[in-house]
């Protein structure tokens, strides 16, 4: 069979370097036998396991790592690795020896790295793997071959766990940022397209963020925020209604009773009774006891 080495099924050493991305030095395919392993050490040079079928062990860095299908693993450069298949189900796969300046940076977004070498695709395997098996259809076509390259890179940054993570963290980001600004600011006239522009996002963007995350929409929010502290005032007995309103944002005690009654179903001056009430109640109690 053309192409086809001692302990493969399939090899071809292509060494493709017009790209200013990528480089392509080798393309194979092996359906292991039970156990069968191999011990790596390449220097300047990286290589893509993907796993059709089967399972098996990678040993990379002093860590054991178990990966099965359509899954992927990397052996970095410069590092020495092992990988075994496992006796009952060996794997089968296929493997790419790539470089060049732009991998580690490419791989890095897709949350591929040495001391990550194993990546699992959220979606999309399928694609994947058949984007590999295609460079190994048409390894002659060096254009071809990168080109299926950079797909493959694109289908696993955007099904990799690495980059939800990171949306999820800058969606929680953003959230704190909000409930922030609400708190510094909840006493002067506060709109939402002011706190979108503040954070460089479009409003309906933001506002379906917040809600999602927080299940309050911001306006909600920021309701809730002034009325907690228009309570935390009216326990002092020193601040009239007409400055609580100024406090919380409210340019008129009108406004501000009615937002009041609204949310809690009785006026500020009928709420402040009742904790006085309270208040009264609490320090005889504390009296008798």
């Amino acid at each position: 069979m053309a192409g086809r080495l001692d302990g493969c099924d399939f090899c071809k050493f292509v060494n493709y370097e017009d790209s200013d991305d990528f480089y392509m030095y080798e393309v194979g395919r092996n359906k292991c036998d039970p156990l069968y392993s191999y011990e790596h050490f390449v220097r300047n040079r990286i290589i893509l396991h993907f796993i059709i079928k089967g399972k098996g062990i990678l040993s990379v860095n002093d860590c054991q790592y178990d990966i099965h299908e359509h899954q992927i693993f990397l052996i970095p450069d410069n590092t020495r690795s092992f990988y075994q298949a496992d006796k009952d189900d060996p794997w089968e796969y296929i493997w790419i020896h790539i470089g060049g300046p732009k991998i580690p940076q490419i791989l890095k977004a897709a949350g591929l790295t040495p001391d990550n070498p194993v990546y699992t695709p959220l979606d999309h395997s399928k694609q994947i793997e058949d984007l590999a098996m295609d460079i190994l259809k048409h390894y002659k076509r060096q254009y071809y071959c990168v080109g299926n390259l950079y797909k493959i890179c694109d289908y696993m940054i955007e099904n990799s766990s690495a980059k939800q993570e990171k949306e999820k963290n800058n969606t929680l980001l953003y959230v704190k940022n909000v409930i922030n600004y609400i708190q510094l600011k909840y006493s002067e006239p506060i709109k939402i397209d002011t706190i979108a522009m503040s954070l460089g996002l479009n409003r309906s963007y933001l506002t379906r963020l917040f809600k999602e995350a927080t299940g309050y929409s911001l306006q909600e929010y920021l309701l809730t925020y002034r009325m907690k502290m228009a309570v935390k005032f009216l326990e002092d007995a020193t601040i009239n209604i007409n400055e609580i309103a100024m406090r919380v944002g409210y340019g008129d005690t009108f406004t501000f009773s009615k937002a009041f009654k609204r949310h809690f179903g009785s006026a500020p001056t009928e709420y402040r009774k009742t904790l006085l009430k309270d208040s009264i109640a609490s320090l005889a109690k504390l009296k008798e006891s």
